[in-house]
C-alpha cells in the first residue's frame, strides 16, 4: 500500500470525504499490555494477570486496555498518509468514540480511515477523520470514532 502524500492544506481540502485507506496489522501482545499497565498504573486483572483472565473472564484471556489500543493511533495513522512541510501536528480531539469489542492479546488490529472534514484555522488545517479500528478475523471494530488533528503548515 502506498501512502497518501499531502504537502499543504489545498492538498488536505482535496481529499475531504474520501477513504484514505487501511494500515497495516499490528500485533497487541500480552508484553505491550503490561507495560502499558505499568506506565499508567492500570493494573486491572483483565488486562495483567492471563491465568485468572482465562478461568474469570468472558473473554478467555486478557484484554489490552482500551486506552492503549487508542494510543497506537499516531503509528498506524502514519502507515496511511505522510503529510510535509508542517511545523507540528498536534491532537486537537477525539469525538463520539464508542468501543465495541474487545482487543485480547496477540490480536492483530489495524485501522480504516476517511476524511470527514477539513477546516482551515487561520492557516492551520483542522483535519475530523472517522476511523475504525478493526480486529483481524472479527466482525465488529473494536471501536469507531472521529480524530482531530491540527496541522502547522510551514
Amino acid at each position: 500500500m502506498s501512502k497518501v502524500i499531502v504537502n499543504s492544506l489545498a492538498d488536505f481540502a482535496a481529499l475531504e470525504g474520501k477513504d484514505l485507506g487501511t494500515s497495516d496489522y499490528l500485533k497487541i501482545t500480552q508484553e505491550q499490555i503490561d507495560k502499558f499497565a505499568e506506565a499508567t498504573l492500570d493494573f486491572q486483572w483483565i488486562h495483567t494477570d492471563p491465568e485468572r483472565a482465562k478461568k474469570e473472564s468472558q473473554f478467555g484471556g486478557t484484554i489490552a486496555h482500551g486506552y492503549l489500543t487508542l494510543s497506537i493511533l499516531p503509528y498506524l495513522w502514519e502507515q496511511i498518509i505522510e503529510v510535509n512541510n508542517i511545523k507540528m501536528q498536534v491532537n486537537y480531539g477525539i469525538d463520539k468514540l464508542k468501543y465495541m469489542e474487545a482487543v485480547r492479546a496477540n490480536d492483530e488490529v489495524r485501522i480504516n480511515v476517511k476524511v470527514l472534514s477539513i477546516k482551515d484555522l487561520r492557516g492551520i488545517c483542522k483535519a475530523e477523520m472517522k476511523i475504525a479500528l478493526e480486529i483481524k478475523d472479527r466482525k465488529k471494530p473494536a471501536y469507531i470514532g472521529n480524530i482531530i488533528f491540527l496541522y502547522h503548515f510551514k
